[in-house]
């Protein structure tokens, strides 16, 4: 895609699932690409199947202290940062009633909190420079109702939301972007899955298959290309029309 070479991208969340085929796709692009990531052993894999990396960080997304650390070490090992790609998150199934105030409030701290702590810390940088891309991952959770997930939900909401305030205040210099994935099979989903759940999932997605990682990279590659220099303050869905026709939560 065009005007991807060079550039500087840092993917949160990018030792695993969406975010590692995200890099991946970055380095095909000729993109320098820095990961950061709290989960240790995905970072020591990640370093074996993507030797290219400029940089693997560590950091906890919640934590404002370690989020402008991790920036800054990225800042150090690529010179810039052109692409933010905020993709950390986490998910805990449960009843709405037997949600517990701390298990609320870690998801929350991590998916829309830690969302603006790497936002806000990028776009700065991003707005002294004078240009920049931030792509947030969403979520058809955010735009569909789905039992079980009650926080996921509401915080997946909040970054599509706060994706449109971005670009409102960010333009003309940063564009500001999200992706909102459905049923995307990572290693992760699939390991949750037996064989009978995952061909039901299927049966309600109009494409009768859920999204492979790489698909959704895809995506957050053309986001950040030039030819997509015009688009800014969306969340685009990627989920094989499931939402089309109101299935999410069937």
């Amino acid at each position: 895609m065009r005007g991807l070479k060079g550039k500087r991208v840092l993917i949160t969340g990018g030792a695993s699932g969406i975010g590692a085929a995200t890099a991946r796709r970055f380095l095909e692009e000729g993109s320098a690409v820095c990961v950061l990531d709290s989960d240790a052993n995905a970072r020591a894999q990640i370093q074996r199947q993507l030797p290219g990396l400029a940089a693997t960080l560590a950091a906890d997304v919640s934590d404002l202290k370690q989020v402008e650390s991790a920036f800054a070490e990225a800042v150090r090992a690529m010179g810039a940062v052109d692409v933010l790609v905020n993709n950390a998150g986490i998910s805990i199934r449960h009843n709405f009633l037997d949600i517990t105030p701390a298990e609320w409030d870690k998801v929350i701290a991590v998916n829309l909190t830690g969302v603006f702590y790497v936002a806000q810390t990028a776009a700065r940088h991003m707005w002294e420079r004078g240009s920049g891309v931030i792509l947030q991952t969403a979520s058809t959770n955010g735009v569909m109702g789905y039992p079980y997930y009650a926080d996921y939900n509401a915080t997946k909401a909040g970054v599509i939301e706060l994706t449109r305030s971005m670009a409102l205040e960010l333009a003309p210099k940063v564009r500001v972007c999200a992706v909102a994935p459905g049923y995307v099979l990572t290693p992760m989903q699939r390991a949750e899955y037996s064989d009978a759940m995952l061909d039901e999932v299927n049966r309600k997605i109009p494409l009768r298959r859920h999204a492979k990682p790489e698909e959704i990279a895809a995506l957050f590659a053309f986001l950040a290309s030039d030819d997509a220099a015009y688009m800014t303050g969306h969340a685009y869905t990627v989920d094989g029309g499931e939402t089309a026709g109101g299935l999410a939560s069937r």
